[in-house]
This record gives structure tokens, C-alpha cells and sequence, in this order.
């Protein structure tokens, strides 16, 4: 979600036309909040680097997801969820025509019904906002791709170990030997 991110989107001969028809669908339904075009294209090119599935959360009218589908290989599925059910029946509409894109309209942890993804972009919850925190080790492929969209600090995510964000590591290994403290050598003689 972008603030204005709607708005950000000039005529633009260059939009791949499932975004441009995005796009005239966010701006038919007041809807302000679209990705803005430099992270749609960062959405598209990530969207290439997935070959099975795509999943994203915060559909709003379609935008993202119509840059996601522009990038994905031919035969990615890609499934987005969408808990307003006006923004989610516009966006079916916008991808009428894209039998491998599922518009699904709930809560976000719908996504958890059709996954594993080889790329998930977390926009409109899982972001452990309070409403509840994605698993990326259950929902994505191993190598899979997460997105994360308007995070804020959370308590809950990432995950803590001994205190620190991330996976556990190892403790430091002792040296073999311990260093020997430095010796004051005086210069030969000439």
C-alpha cells in the first residue's frame, strides 16, 4: 500500500495492460492506495524469478497483482486475497480474462489454502500487525521469496533467538592456541 500510490500513475503507453486496466479500475473506485510503478516493476521482477505460485495479500483493486502476473512465467498460478468484498469483486473483474489468477475475497490468512509459494508478498496482513503473523517456513517453498509491504517493528516478527532477530548462531570456536601478548623488540644493529 502506498500512499496516493493511485495517484503516481501517469498515461503511460509503457504499462503492461493488465496494469493499466488496474490502474483505471483503482481510479474508477476511489481507490487511492496502489503500489506505486517503481514497486510494481520490483513486483515484476521479482514475479519472474517464481515457477509455481505467486500469493499476495491487499489485492485492493489489483495493481500489484497486475504487475505480478505481467512478470510470471507462463503456467504461475498466482492467488491474491482481498478481505473487502467490493475491492476484491473489482479486481476479478480486472482479471477476467487471466485464468491462472485467483481472486480470493477474506481475511489474509486465506492464502494459506493454496500454498506453498515460491513468492509471497505480504501487503494486507501476515505482517504481524495484529492481525496475525505469516509463517514464511510453512507457506514458502524452500528458496522461496518473501515480501514484506509496510512493515512496521512488531514484537512478534521476526522471530527472536537468545534475544536476536533471525536463526540461531553458533557460539565462537576457541582458538587453538590463545594469542601470546606482543613482545617489545628493540631494531638490529646496523
Amino acid at each position: 500500500m502506498s500512499l496516493r500510490g493511485t495517484d503516481a500513475y501517469e498515461d503511460d503507453a509503457t504499462l503492461p495492460t493488465p496494469v493499466a486496466r488496474a490502474v483505471a479500475a483503482a481510479r474508477a473506485h476511489g481507490f487511492a492506495f496502489s503500489c506505486r510503478p517503481e514497486q510494481g516493476r520490483l513486483l515484476q521482477l521479482l514475479a519472474a524469478g517464481a515457477s509455481h505460485r505467486i500469493a499476495e495479500t491487499g489485492t485492493g483493486c489489483g495493481v500489484g497483482l497486475a504487475w505480478l502476473a505481467s512478470g510470471a512465467r507462463p503456467g504461475v498460478r498466482l492467488v491474491s486475497v482481498e478481505r473487502d468484498p467490493e475491492r476484491a469483486r473489482v479486481a476479478e473483474s480486472v482479471f477476467r480474462d487471466h485464468p491462472r489468477t485467483e481472486i480470493l475475497h477474506g481475511d489474509w490468512r486465506r492464502v494459506e489454502e493454496h500454498g506453498p509459494y515460491d513468492l509471497l508478498v505480504l501487503d494486507g496482513g501476515g505482517q504481524a500487525k495484529g492481525d496475525g503473523t505469516a509463517d514464511p517456513t510453512r507457506l514458502l517453498t524452500p528458496g522461496g521469496t518473501l515480501v514484506v509491504d509496510d512493515f512496521t517493528p512488531a514484537t512478534t516478527w521476526p522471530p527472536l533467538f537468545a534475544g536476536a532477530p533471525d536463526h540461531p548462531r553458533p557460539p565462537p570456536t576457541p582458538l587453538a592456541h590463545p594469542p601470546r601478548p606482543a613482545l617489545h623488540r628493540t631494531p638490529p644493529r646496523p
